[in-house]
């Protein structure tokens, strides 16, 4: 699919969404062949010529001004998310050859393992724009056990553990708020960076050997992940309910460290005291069987 492609589906899937009486339009007979709004009346509410919107909707967004953007903003009534995603399809469109090439990190700095290092009574784990886990503290590696075990797909990738990854349903008490959170995550980054090959890889991975994932693709939702909450089912101490809060690393464009605690006082506290004390007896074992061996 090129980028014209996507700038297509992305307008005239939110235009679809929306009806004439939520935008404050008179309705007149009832033979609308659209269930959405119509092309000159998103035009209209934004206050340019249906030619030019059409050119924009046919992919063509080379040139269109900050004004003009948000002002299709407000006619499709983008959400934040969304309209940062339109203001990255335009961007794309017009990206130098040196932009095309950036590729999401793949490493770390130490300095930053040391930081989720320090965090001992949280699960802490550092992601890039993909999916891909490139870090994680000893409590984080505990709580996404069979995610990283899947050691072989260097690095560890949620959305391929998400998709393809039969324990992920067992996992994730609610699969399909996870499935399309992260899609839309995957759908946003592909917004800011179409050209990164690895990216594509994936996508081009998961569409082919996941229907749930190619359906969600197909919708082009995007999404902010920055904050919420996680109900998981962990193999070991079982249900967790947990918060999470993504932090930017402004030094590492690109990588965010997740960060999930438990409220005080509750079951989930518990859990995630007993998952500390499991996961330092494996690595005392660990420790203790490489000892023999030498």
């Amino acid at each position: 699919m090129t980028h014209s492609d996507d700038v297509r589906k992305f307008l005239t899937s939110r235009r679809a969404r929306i009806t004439p009486e939520d935008a404050g339009l008179p309705v007149y007979g009832g033979n609308r062949r659209v269930s959405g709004l119509r092309r000159e009346e998103v035009a209209m509410l934004a206050g340019m010529s249906i030619d030019y919107y059409i050119r924009l909707e046919r992919g063509n967004l080379s040139g269109a001004s900050d004004s003009v953007l948000e002002a299709l903003g407000r006619a499709l009534k983008l959400d934040d998310a969304e309209t940062a995603h339109l203001f990255d399809l335009a961007r794309a469109a017009t990206a130098s050859p040196r932009v095309r090439r950036k590729r999401s990190p793949l490493t770390v700095r130490p300095s930053v393992q040391r930081v989720i290092d320090a965090i001992t009574t949280a699960p802490a784990w550092v992601r890039n724009d993909r999916g891909d886990v490139l870090a994680a503290n000893e409590l984080g590696r505990a709580l996404y056990l069979d995610m990283m075990a899947e050691e072989g797909l260097t690095p560890p990738n949620s959305a391929r553990f998400t998709f393809l990854n039969p324990k992920a349903r067992e996992f994730f008490a609610d699969w399909e708020r996870a499935a399309d959170d992260i899609v839309a995550v995957l759908r946003s980054t592909a917004g800011k960076n179409p050209y990164d090959k690895d990216l594509t890889d994936l996508i081009g991975e998961l569409s082919t050997r996941s229907e749930e994932f190619r359906t969600r693709w197909a919708r082009h939702d995007v999404k902010y992940h920055r904050a919420g909450r996680k109900r998981l089912h962990h193999p070991i101490v079982g249900d967790l309910d947990l918060s999470f809060e993504a932090l930017e690393l402004p030094a590492d464009p690109g990588l965010r460290i997740n960060v999930y605690t438990a409220d005080p006082g509750t079951p989930s506290e518990d859990a995630l005291k007993v998952l500390a004390s499991w996961a330092a007896t494996q690595r005392a074992t660990s420790r203790a069987a490489v000892k023999e061996n030498k």
